[in-house]
């Protein structure tokens, strides 16, 4: 597999789950990693801040930038944005990870949800990668990887969260409507979605899941790595789906990315 060494890599909600993950995964390989999140102080009940994130990072051989970021706010990206020029020279990889989730029908979801979901998840996705873009330009292998599902107009995929699923769309269609308008300049496009639930302290917020029949955030940042390491020229424009690309790779036994081996794991709800 291809390394990511010497790499800049923008990720946001980098500092625990897949960003997390994923970060790591590239810091082993000796790259430089901006962790663009929101918690600087530790939160009561999810784990890890910017800070001990950027620890973990350079403890696994890579080179962090903690960037304090709400990616609802255009100032607040263009200032990360400008840390990580400043600091490492550029950008090469944006993760558009960070996302807001509340799965609950229409009448349930309250407006300042709704729009928390498409601010962070739509929009935070557009101003990341669009802010993003004139360093990407002169970058020498530019990728926008967003955790976002393949788009499809099954009504299961609606009909008990139609909030939720807009915003996720809503990132998916973003990145696949730039991956053609960004083609002819090579910079590569790719949305990446779990086939099965994955064990994050988020999840832990979601009532009626049993986190022994999850797999491990390593599956997808895996598989992550995979993408980033293809020729942006060559791969753009694709919804991946974490074991399809570990199929192609060669991998056949994922029993390693179950919490539990001993149950098989839950298939997402957009799979």
């Amino acid at each position: 597999m291809a390394s990511l060494r010497g790499r800049t890599l923008f990720i946001t909600g980098a500092s625990r789950g897949i960003g997390l993950a994923i970060a790591l995964l590239a810091a082993r390989d000796g790259a430089n990693i901006v962790i663009a999140a929101k918690t600087k102080d530790p939160h009561p009940r999810l784990p890890g801040t910017i800070y001990t994130a950027a620890k973990a990072i350079e403890e696994a051989g890579g080179k962090a930038l903690p960037a304090v970021t709400d990616i609802r706010s255009e100032e607040q990206v263009a200032g990360a944005i400008a840390q990580a020029v400043k600091h490492f020279g550029g950008i090469d990889i944006v993760i558009n990870n960070a996302s807001a989730i509340q799965l609950t029908p229409t009448a349930a979801t309250e407006l300042k949800r709704f729009d928390l979901m498409h601010q962070v998840n739509t929009r935070g996705t557009f101003l990341c990668s669009k802010l993003s873009l004139p360093y990407l330009e002169q970058s020498p292998h530019p990728h926008v990887l967003t955790m976002a599902p393949p788009v499809s107009l099954k009504p299961e995929w609606f009909e008990n969260h139609v909030a939720y699923t807009l915003s996720k769309f809503g990132m998916a269609m973003a990145t696949f409507g730039m991956a053609a308008e960004f083609r002819a300049r090579g910079i590569g496009f790719n949305c990446l979605w779990p086939r099965t639930i994955i064990q994050t302290a988020a999840l832990a917020m979601i009532p009626g899941i049993d986190p022994k029949r999850c797999r491990t955030p390593e599956i997808v940042a895996d598989a992550a790595h995979v993408i980033l390491s293809k020729d942006p020229r060559e791969f753009t424009g694709h919804f991946c789906i974490d074991e399809e690309i570990l199929k192609a790779e060669g991998v056949n036994d994922f029993s390693r990315y179950n919490v539990d081996p001993s149950v098989e794991p839950l298939q997402d709800l957009f799979v």
